[in-house]
């Protein structure tokens, strides 16, 4: 009845949802007091949020555990916490090397990537080894999905570790900000915002990676037939959003995958070289060592892993 009263239409779907999870997103919502004349209690808040997703790599694994390196991810990481708080963004989730911010108004949250990336280029003027980037999306919280914001959250997440660009916007974060703003347009030397065919080719691109790549045979032909493309158009389009070449994509993605599993300290490196698609532990050392600095043994034995 609430439902009907709101939006006059019956919901087709309810969810449970853990109430810390929705404060966490959409903020504090308290009951209203009662309207005179009025049968039902309604909250009037839209739950529309952009949500912002901010990724901390290190692009070389030599000297993990310097202590200046490590001081300036604090600092790096102290900065976005403050800066978020600056333009009442909610940090919903934070770690070492990831960050999920929600914020009610679209331009709050543009306008705190822009200054994140400010204060990181600035602080890190001098180290090239900290890389940042951030991926902004917007939506409502329930779709198909079953979890609060899901498609929002994995588009967010996908912008930020996919594409090209330090800041990445979907086209609906740009569109509903240049309204916001009066028209005035995001400038594209600071942030890269996509277009509706480019957000429909990383959907399927990561949908169909994020199936297949521990695959050990999985290769750019497997891409170009299964996604419905040429081998010239999978590479210009892949080129044109990720800046890789469809092998490099799926190598640094396996790379990616296997320097978490290194980070949990549970395997040994012929075991994740195989569980991460590559032939052999030999050939995962030579691509590790080439996109990290540093020899997976080197950088296990000196996280004190199992190597």
């Amino acid at each position: 009845a609430m439902h009907d009263q709101a939006h006059g239409e019956v919901p087709n779907r309810i969810i449970e949802v853990d109430t810390a999870v929705v404060e966490s997103f959409l903020g504090r919502i308290e009951d209203p007091e009662k309207s005179q004349k009025t049968e039902l209690n309604i909250i009037n808040d839209p739950a529309f949020r952009t949500i912002m997703v901010v990724g901390i790599k290190r692009t070389s694994l030599k000297d993990a555990a310097s202590s200046q390196l490590n001081s300036m991810i604090h600092d790096t990481i102290k900065s976005i916490v403050k800066t978020s708080n600056k333009f009442k963004g909610s940090i919903v989730k934070q770690k070492l090397d990831y960050f999920l911010i929600s914020f009610d108004s679209v331009s709050n949250a543009v306008l705190c990537a822009l200054k994140i990336q400010e204060i990181l280029n600035i602080n890190t003027a001098h180290c090239a080894t900290i890389k940042l980037n951030i991926g902004l999306s917007a939506g409502v919280p329930v779709t198909e999905k079953e979890g609060i914001f899901e498609d929002t959250i994995k588009m967010a997440e996908r912008l930020c570790e996919v594409v090209k660009g330090q800041i990445v916007m979907s086209s609906e974060v740009r569109d509903l900000y240049e309204s916001e703003n009066l028209n005035i347009a995001i400038n594209s030397k600071f942030v890269q915002a996509l277009n509706p065919t480019d957000e429909k080719f990383i959907s399927i691109l990561m949908d169909y990676t994020e199936r297949e790549w521990c695959n050990a045979t999985l290769n750019a032909d497997d891409f170009s037939k299964d996604l419905g493309y040429s081998k010239s158009q999978l590479y210009r389009k892949i080129i044109s959003t990720t800046g890789k070449s469809p092998n490099n994509f799926i190598k640094e993605y396996r790379l990616n995958k296997a320097l978490k599993l290194l980070n949990k300290k549970i395997e040994n490196i012929s075991e994740i070289a195989f569980e991460t698609g590559f032939n052999s532990p030999a050939y995962f050392s030579k691509c590790f060592q080439e996109t990290f600095g540093v020899l997976p043994s080197d950088y296990a034995r000196e996280l004190g892993s199992v190597s």
